[in-house]
Formats: structure tokens, C-alpha cells, sequence
């Protein structure tokens, strides 16, 4: 085999599940940026198609096109899910069926998916909390505590390959998580 067939057998589809707006910025380009340095592929899953919107906090931030939508994707597509923050994107991702069903048929086929920030919202609609340690921003812990998981404040949680993380402090733990699962994939 040859070297580039080699790097091609290598390569990974990270998938970033989305909703239409309300992401936060570095919790999808700061993830997006070690996928693709490290030779993966990056894929920008939205619950529609065209841009979504990104933000800094609650101030647009910019946009960024997407690939498919979440209609058109199975756990079959995908190696690792990521799912960013910010409050309103989860806020309606978790609305969207198709993306609660990629979410729970991802952790029910043991591939890795990781949340940052508000995203546990979709883990918790996806139902794959319960029982599970978890992070999250700190106003979700009512919500994963009566979702059954245990709630901890801590930079990254790992639990039967789903990964959690606090906020955009946590990005250089949550990016080095991403990088560990893609690694981890047969």
C-alpha cells in the first residue's frame, strides 16, 4: 500500500451537529481547526441547509456553510460527533428529530460523541445521560441531574464514550478529547 492510500485509510469524518444559529464560535472552530490540521474531515451538519450563524456569546460572530443536513446523516456516516455550544443552538437542536436520533443512534453504536457548554441539552433529549457522569455549562446541572446523570464540575468527563466540557476555557482539554476519540476509532 502506499503512502497516500495509507493516509486516506486514516482518515476520519468528524461530524458537527448543529442547529441554524446561536453556535458559539470557538466551541465549532477551535474543534473544526485540530480535526482538519490533523488530516481529518470535518463535516457541518445543520437541521437546515445554507449558513448557520455563529456567535461570541450573544454577539454575531459570523457564519459558516453547511455540508448536509441532519435529515440526510446516520450514525453509519460518522466516526465522532461533535456538538458545540453556545445557549440557543442546543436549545433548538434538541427540537430537531433527526438530530436527537443521529445523537442516540452515535452513543447506542459506541462511537464517540462529545458535547461542550449548553450541548448536553441534546445528550439529555437524546436520552443517553442516565447513569452517566457528565459536565456541562453550570446551568444544566438541575436538568442532567433529573436526566438521570451525575453531574460534575470538572474541565473534560469521559464516560463510556460520551465526552463533556464546562465551556470555552475547556477547549484545549475538549480539542485534545476530539483528536483521542478520532484515534480510538477502528
Amino acid at each position: 500500500m502506499t503512502e497516500t492510500q495509507d493516509a486516506r485509510t486514516d482518515t476520519r469524518t468528524v461530524v458537527f451537529l448543529v442547529a441554524g444559529e446561536g453556535i458559539e464560535r470557538v466551541e465549532l472552530t477551535e474543534p473544526w481547526g485540530a480535526v482538519t490540521e490533523a488530516g481529518h474531515t470535518a463535516l457541518l451538519v445543520s437541521t437546515s441547509d445554507g449558513e448557520v450563524d455563529l456567535v461570541d456569546h450573544l454577539t454575531p460572530a459570523g457564519t459558516q456553510a453547511v455540508d448536509r443536513t441532519s435529515a440526510d446523516v446516520t450514525a453509519a456516516d460518522v466516526d465522532v460527533l461533535v456538538l458545540p455550544g453556545g445557549v440557543a443552538n442546543p436549545d433548538a437542536l434538541r427540537q430537531d428529530q433527526h438530530a436527537v436520533t443521529l445523537v442516540r443512534e452515535m452513543v447506542e453504536a459506541g462511537k464517540p460523541v462529545l458535547a461542550i457548554c449548553h450541548a448536553p441539552w441534546v445528550l439529555i433529549e437524546a436520552e443517553v445521560v442516565r447513569g452517566r457522569r457528565v459536565t456541562s455549562y453550570p446551568s444544566l446541572r438541575t436538568d442532567l441531574v433529573n436526566a438521570g446523570a451525575e453531574w460534575v464540575d470538572e474541565e473534560l468527563v469521559s464516560s463510556d464514550g460520551v465526552f463533556t466540557s464546562r465551556n470555552p476555557d475547556d477547549l484545549p482539554a475538549f480539542c485534545d478529547a476530539v483528536l483521542g476519540a478520532i484515534r480510538g476509532v477502528d
